[in-house]
């Protein structure tokens, strides 16, 4: 049975992955074996991050950073790993923007900032890592690509960051178009929406300053159905079954991993 969810010897990439839901699935993606790359914009966070995650899990970890908002960076990032590697069986399309500003002064920089980086950067950086995806898929095991959305473009978001919801409700389209593409190219696509996860992202909107370790994420919990915030393990196996055997018949979906928010919204 392990055979059906093993991802051994896989090269995955996961941008985002310096922080939060993304060194989530990357530390789960090295916990199984895998290698990975991750990617995020500040060059010495990224690097740290690698070191640190190749170090506590033994599989390699690699960093390249890159901004991914820009089409230059997202060529970067394709670039660089091209030179590295010949093909890429895992693609997680995790990095991502948010803007919180009240409706009557939200501007047009959190507009572009959140489009670009949430919804722009996941389709170009997909197209430009296509070659690698390509080289790894094969019917018997297909290529993945695991975009991360968020219930936010699921349901009403709580806060006031009005073009976060909608670019996430986008990649969720987005999702499904390109998995009825490239499914015949052996290339797998869904996404995750994912709840509340103890990230920088959740602790600037509830309150926490932007503060991870040691956040009161206790008390964040109470208000889930499960009863608590989201751990590695939930998004990471997740990711895992989306690139596993297991997986393999499952495309084009959002699956929500939010503790049951949506289901009891």
């Amino acid at each position: 049975m392990s055979d059906w969810f093993s991802i051994e010897g896989k090269t995955a990439l996961v941008t985002g992955g310096s922080r939060g839901i993304g060194e989530m699935i990357a530390a789960g993606f090295l916990k199984h074996g895998a290698k990975v790359y991750i990617s995020s914009r500040k060059v010495d966070v990224c690097n740290a991050t690698a070191t640190r995650l190749q170090n506590q899990y033994g599989s390699e970890c690699a960093s390249i950073p890159a901004d991914l908002s820009t089409l230059a960076g997202i060529e970067q990032l394709a670039s660089e790993l091209g030179d590295r590697e010949a093909r890429l069986d895992i693609l997680v399309n995790n990095a991502g923007a948010t803007w919180g500003d009240p409706i009557d002064t939200f501007p047009e920089m959190g507009w572009d900032k959140v489009m670009d980086t949430n919804v722009k950067g996941i389709f170009f950086l997909t197209q430009k890592c296509l070659p690698m995806l390509r080289q790894a898929a094969t019917q018997a095991d297909p290529a993945r690509v695991v975009n991360i959305g968020s219930i936010d473009g699921i349901k009403t978001p709580r806060f006031d960051n009005f073009s976060y919801g909608p670019s996430k409700a986008a990649v969720h389209h987005l999702t499904r178009q390109m998995a009825a593409h490239l499914v015949r190219e052996n290339i797998i696509v869904n996404a995750i929406a994912p709840g509340p996860f103890p990230s920088w992202m959740l602790s600037a909107g509830v309150g926490f300053g932007g503060q991870v370790e040691g956040a009161d994420w206790e008390s964040v919990g109470k208000g889930n159905p499960r009863g608590r915030v989201g751990t590695m393990e939930d998004i990471a196996g997740l990711a895992i079954f989306l690139s596993s055997r297991a997986g393999a018949f499952t495309v084009g979906e959002t699956i929500s991993c939010d503790g049951g928010v949506v289901a009891a919204s």
